[in-house]
């Protein structure tokens, strides 16, 4: 549950900072998609939205990003995972998809622990937003 709630405190901060320096970046962003077939906008709000987390995996040729595992600092019998799969090319609710994998250390061993499906829906919700106010800001 702490966890849970460190993520989406997480992605609030994320999503309220978005300005300054990064606003450069955001003007090289592909109107839609990528060379590859990944959907730029996705793309980088994903990178924007998991910001805190260390990434272990990023691989646009597949279309999947992996954190690395994140342990907040608040609670360290507790580590997270997360993985975006993009499904499709468009900017639609229907192209992004995140899978998160929660553990808790019990007497040294970690275990696999069950994930509230909404914690997933809100993330992907998370990203989605970040994507499409990229897309409003490339346009102006």
């Amino acid at each position: 549950m702490m966890v849970r709630v460190f993520l989406l405190i997480a992605l609030t901060v994320s999503l309220g900072s978005c300005g300054g320096s990064s606003d450069a970046k955001r003007k090289d962003l592909p109107p839609q998609t990528s060379a590859i077939g990944v959907n730029g906008y996705l793309w980088q709000a994903t990178i924007d939205t998991l910001h805190f987390m260390p990434m272990r995996s990023m691989d646009a040729a597949s279309g999947v990003i992996v954190s690395d595992w994140f342990i907040a600092p608040d609670n360290t019998k507790e580590r997270v995972q997360v993985t975006v799969s993009f499904t499709s090319e468009s900017l639609r609710s229907d192209g992004v998809r995140v899978h998160i994998v929660r553990q808790e250390n019990m007497d040294g061993s970690w275990v696999t622990m069950p994930v509230q499906a909404r914690t997933e829906l809100e993330i992907e919700e998370a990203i989605l937003t970040q994507a499409r106010q990229l897309r409003v800001d490339t346009l102006n």
